[in-house]
């Protein structure tokens, strides 16, 4: 598409980098199945081993990928429009105001998609509002020294479990921020109206800010090599310092325990914590993430590369196209069969919710290459940038 005139390399490393996001887009639309046509078969955060069937298990945890790959693919995004355009300062001004357009679709279209309310009684904060904040505070930290933004973020992921156990009670002054930052809760906005914070922010910003001091690795004059070692490396050092620090079944993270069989001691092994994300949640899905990132450019000319690349070219089209054929999909489903799982119309197995994912993936890839060429092609439509 807009790569055609590109030099190999830059193609090489831009559909790399699409391509990923396509493939957690698919991730998530999965859980995005499993969540309309799934959800009597409702699962915490972490999951309870016990009580949940270890398909479900695994569909649930191939999308923790997804929230933690998208942010740091879009600090990493972030610092190639910097390198295409002209520096920080419209790298600073786009942040900004694209992080104040997620946010103001997260309160609208998107909740409007998850609630189908009018006015709606709860807002749900969740990726698109974490996503806008986190790139209206990159925004700023885009001015520091890329060693000291590197830091920043591994700081903030590495550390902000010191704080799980630090709480406000609704009336302080500190409930709303911190319900926002790192306590996942309810703002009683109104009588009428209650805020979910289902994503608090801060681990956001580190990962945010992590993915932009990764871009000199994918800069123009970037060595590929030296990049693909790169991206082994950290990929497999966050891999490691995860096994090695959920061995030792300590920092942030519930206790794994030895289950009746192999595949339950597995599960409870990689039963982590998502909300607010764990440093050993976010080092498990980042360092997959590298090396996910690695793979897909040494095989960049792949037809399935190309083809994630599509869903990764259009991302903001694809989530609000896919919620809405979704909540479309439920409400012809409840009105043709009614509603047989008590107040839920659902599937009986999982395996119908992975049907339903792959069918929907082909019926919506040709909207999506349909705006992302368009996008490509019409680059003096300026809002066309935003999605």
């Amino acid at each position: 598409m807009s790569l055609t005139s590109a030099p190999p390399s830059t193609v090489q490393r831009l559909l790399s980098i699409d391509a990923l996001r396509g493939l957690v887009i698919l991730f998530m639309l999965l859980d995005h199945v499993r969540e309309t046509f799934f959800l009597h078969r409702q699962v915490g955060d972490p999951m309870d081993v016990s009580a949940t069937e270890p398909a479900l298990f695994v569909s649930r945890t191939l999308a923790h990928l997804c929230a933690p790959v998208f942010v740091l693919l879009t600090g990493l995004s972030a610092y190639l429009y910097g390198e295409k355009y002209a520096g920080k300062r419209d790298v600073s001004a786009f942040l900004f105001k694209r992080g104040l357009v997620l946010v103001l679709l997260e309160f609208t279209l998107v909740n409007f998609a998850w609630t189908f309310q009018l006015p709606p009684s709860v807002i749900y904060l969740q990726v698109i509002w974490v996503i806008g904040l986190s790139m209206i505070a990159l925004s700023a930290l885009v001015w520091l020294p890329r060693p000291l933004l590197l830091v920043l973020g591994v700081v903030i992921i590495g550390g902000h479990n010191l704080l799980d156990g630090l709480h406000f009670p609704v009336g302080s002054a500190m409930h709303i921020p911190w319900a926002v930052l790192h306590d996942r809760g309810w703002i009683e906005f109104s009588e009428q109206l209650r805020l979910r914070t289902s994503y608090p922010l801060l681990p956001w910003i580190g990962v945010i800010a992590l993915g932009y001091a990764l871009g000199p690795w994918f800069a123009r004059s970037a060595d590929a090599a030296i990049r693909q070692r790169h991206l082994l490396i950290a990929g497999l050092a966050a891999l490691t310092g995860f096994l090695v620090l959920r061995l030792l079944n300590g920092y942030g993270e519930a206790h794994w325990v030895i289950g009746e069989t192999t595949t339950q001691t597995l599960m409870s092994f990689f039963n982590i914590t998502k909300y607010p994300p764990s440093l050993l949640f976010l080092a498990s899905t980042l360092g997959a993430g590298l090396l996910l990132l690695r793979a897909f450019e040494r095989v960049q000319h792949s037809r399935w590369i190309v083809a994630l690349s599509v869903f990764g070219s259009a991302p903001m089209f694809f989530y609000l196209l896919h919620l809405y054929v979704l909540k479309v999909f439920y409400l012809i489903a409840v009105a043709a069969f009614g509603l047989n799982q008590g107040k839920y119309f659902g599937f009986d197995g999982i395996w119908a919710v992975w049907l339903v994912a792959v069918l929907l993936s082909l019926a919506l890839y040709l909207p999506v290459r349909w705006f992302a060429e368009l996008k490509a092609r019409r680059r003096d439509i300026a809002w066309l940038k935003y999605f």
